[in-house]
Order: structure tokens, then C-alpha cells, then sequence
């Protein structure tokens, strides 16, 4: 691999060693089981996932790097100082090697670690370690010093990420509660939020009074065709229905029969509904002559927008008191977790003057535009630096 003029400056012309990983650190597992957690634990409890759980007990006092040895392999790394509890299933690897530095170890793992275990693995995934594995992963061991730098530069930018994700949940959690306190339409609420003396006048009505709930009939997709096989029509599935539209994951249909299709197609400020599954997403459609409906999923179009504005009622729909409480009264479940069209259209709404419900969407806009855009706000910014964090990685660690 050819040096990036980074690292030739920072080696200067000093020798880079390589050892198996098993030659400069001791490789175990824990002895922890899920039902050790404790929430409000004194230690650090470290499973098979990103999440840290906490424990009332100790195993080891160390630094260490943590690694699942059985999902998210590759993409799970935990950098621990101190005392921490592991379960028996993730590995702790502890370096004795006064030569190579930990912190340096997380990132040359974190970088090429994925890439190794795949090709020892069968297929495109890995499904789980064994200790053998891990002590074969050879490791770049230039000098201490180098080490030492590549981790402060490195480290300032991470540090910077995990600002911004701390940033991020704290924005999420405000937004979370002003959303519900917004949309709690109780006497409490009304008394602490009203900006004029009508303002929160409320009528409620039921969803099939304001509004025509339907889904998919006479003619299901499926047979879904690739983009370049007739295939130009968009038809927006459940996964597609995340509080807003999510495109990752798009099915395309057949577009030669229209009669068909007009009977699915979609309209500006729809309001998507999931009803199987993963019950109660929403998302709203945000332009004409482009999506069209799939299976299990609802369409909830408003009969007259003087009276309801769509998008107050999509954030309606995501608070916590409407998914507890409402969705909860007519959620079945049997082998799968549904909502009827009939119960749907039993949901009731508040409907506060169309002045208020403007109000209220404009301020929620601006904590969905801070906490959710991908092209504005805090997940952009994150994203913009988790990639000049992999940039430079890749640039410092091209051994």
C-alpha cells in the first residue's frame, strides 16, 4: 500500500514492524450474562452490541479494546479504561507490549479489522470470532512516538464526533418533549402555551371525519421490476415510512397499466400510515406525479386543508401520548402486529384553528430541520465528520 504524504512525514524514514495480534496482547472473553445487568450499576458492561449496559460487579481493571464476538463484527469497538464487566460472548484485548499503544490499536482495528475477518469468513457476513482469528490479525507497530501522534490527531476529530452525537440526542430528547408539549391539548397546556385568548380552542374529531383512510385493493405489486425494465414508478413500502420518507431501500412497477396505477397514486401532503409490522410510522409526501402505494401501508388524505394542516397532523401522530394511547387501544396482534382501516379511521384528532396548528408546525420544523435533515443540521455536520475522521484514518494508518 503506497504512503500518503502524511505518514511519510510523520515516519521520516523510521521502519514499521508487523506482529500477529495474538504476540502483543492477551485475547479473552467475559464471563457476564445479560441477566448481570443492573441500571443503575456502579461498572461499565460491556455485551455484543454499541450499547453499554452498567453492572454492580467488576472483572477487570484495564485498557482494553472490547469486541463483540458475534454480531456487528467489524463495526462494534469499545476503547475502555478502568473497571468494566464483559460479557461471555464479546472479547477484551489487552495489550503487554510496552511498544504498541492502545488507543493506536482501536484505530488500526477500527479501519482494517472488518476487512480481515470477512475474508476468513464464508460469504458476505461474518456471523462470529474464535480467539484464533484474532490473535492471526497482524498489526502495524511503528515507533511509540508516530503511534502516539496519529492517536492525538485522530482523537481530536472523534472527539469532535462524539460532541455532536451528544449534541444531537440531547437536541432529540428537547425535541421529543416540546413535540408532546406542544400537541397535549389538557388544561395544564392550554394555560402554559396559549398566545392569544382563543388560540387553543380545540375540536376534536375522528380521522374518518377529516379525512379519507385507504389502502391498497384489487391490485398488489408483487412483482416489483428493476428501474431500467419499465420500471419508473416508485411504490413506497413500510421501510420506506420513517417520520419521513426514507428513498435508501425504493421498489420500482411495472408503469403499463395505468389504470391500475391511478388507483394507488400518491398526491402532495399525503399522509403515509403504516399499519402492519412496525405499526404507527408516518411520512408525508412532499410532491405530485411520483410515488404511488404499496401493501401495508395506509393513505390518509385530508378533505379540506383550511381546516387541518397535514403536517400538524404527522406530528401528532409521532407523540408519545398518540402511540401509547391511542394506537395502543386498537393495535391486534396475532402472528403479526396490524391496524384495521376501520380502526384507523376511529383515531381521534385534535383540531386546533388553523393559525395554531401553522404555529405549531413552524416550530417543530425547525427541531425536525436540527435533528433529522441529512442535507441540513446535526446529522449532516456528523456525517461530514465521520467521514474526514475515515479520511484521515485511512490517510494515517496506510501502512
Amino acid at each position: 500500500m503506497a504512503q500518503h504524504p502524511f505518514l511519510e512525514n510523520l515516519l521520516n524514514g523510521q521502519t514499521v514492524e508487523w506482529k500477529p495480534l495474538g504476540e502483543v496482547a492477551v485475547i479473552g472473553t467475559g464471563s457476564s450474562n445479560r441477566q448481570d445487568e443492573s441500571e443503575n450499576g456502579d461498572y461499565p458492561f460491556y455485551v455484543r452490541s454499541k450499547n453499554v449496559l452498567r453492572s454492580n460487579s467488576y472483572q477487570f481493571d484495564e485498557t482494553a479494546i472490547v469486541i463483540p464476538g458475534e454480531g456487528g463484527i467489524g463495526d462494534i469497538f469499545h476503547y475502555v479504561e478502568g473497571k468494566y464487566a464483559l460479557h461471555q460472548r464479546a472479547y477484551r484485548i489487552c495489550i503487554h507490549d510496552e511498544n504498541v499503544n492502545t488507543k493506536f490499536l482501536y484505530h488500526v482495528m477500527s479501519q482494517s479489522f472488518k476487512q480481515y475477518i470477512l475474508s476468513k469468513s464464508v460469504g458476505a457476513t461474518a456471523t462470529s470470532i474464535r480467539k484464533p482469528m484474532l490473535e492471526k490479525f497482524l498489526i502495524p507497530i511503528p515507533p511509540l512516538s508516530a503511534q502516539i501522534e496519529i492517536v492525538r490527531m485522530l482523537d481530536v476529530i472523534n472527539d469532535l464526533l462524539d460532541e455532536l452525537k451528544s449534541e444531537l440526542n440531547l437536541r432529540q430528547k428537547q425535541y421529543q418533549y416540546y413535540r408532546d408539549k406542544l400537541l397535549t391539548f389538557d388544561a395544564e397546556a392550554v394555560q402554559s402555551l396559549a398566545t392569544a385568548s382563543d388560540s387553543r380552542t380545540v375540536v376534536w374529531k375522528t380521522l374518518g371525519e377529516v379525512s379519507e383512510v385507504t389502502k391498497l385493493a384489487g391490485f398488489e405489486f408483487t412483482n416489483y421490476v428493476q428501474y431500467s425494465e419499465q420500471g419508473t414508478i416508485i411504490a413506497l413500502r413500510g421501510l420506506n415510512v420513517k417520520g419521513r420518507l426514507d428513498l435508501n431501500d425504493v421498489k420500482y412497477i411495472d408503469n403499463s397499466d395505468f389504470s391500475k396505477l391511478n388507483r394507488s397514486k400518491l398526491f402532495i401532503d399525503d399522509v403515509l400510515f403504516t399499519y402492519v409490522g412496525t405499526v404507527g410510522n408516518v411520512a408525508l409526501i412532499p410532491e405530485n406525479d411520483k410515488y404511488y402505494l404499496a401493501p401495508n401501508v395506509a393513505r390518509i388524505r385530508f378533505l379540506d386543508k383550511n381546516q387541518v394542516h397535514p403536517r400538524f397532523v404527522l406530528y401528532y401522530f409521532q407523540t408519545t401520548f398518540f402511540q401509547s394511547k391511542q394506537i395502543g387501544k386498537y393495535l391486534s396482534s396475532s402472528s403479526m402486529k396490524n391496524l384495521t382501516m376501520e380502526n384507523i379511521r376511529k383515531f381521534k384528532i385534535p383540531i386546533p384553528p388553523l393559525s395554531e396548528q401553522a404555529r405549531i408546525v413552524a416550530i417543530l420544523d425547525k427541531f425536525d430541520k436540527l435533528t433529522q435533515s441529512i442535507t441540513e443540521g446535526l446529522p449532516r455536520e456528523i456525517e461530514l465528520r465521520q467521514k474526514q475522521y475515515e479520511y484521515y484514518r485511512e490517510a494515517l494508518l496506510s501502512f
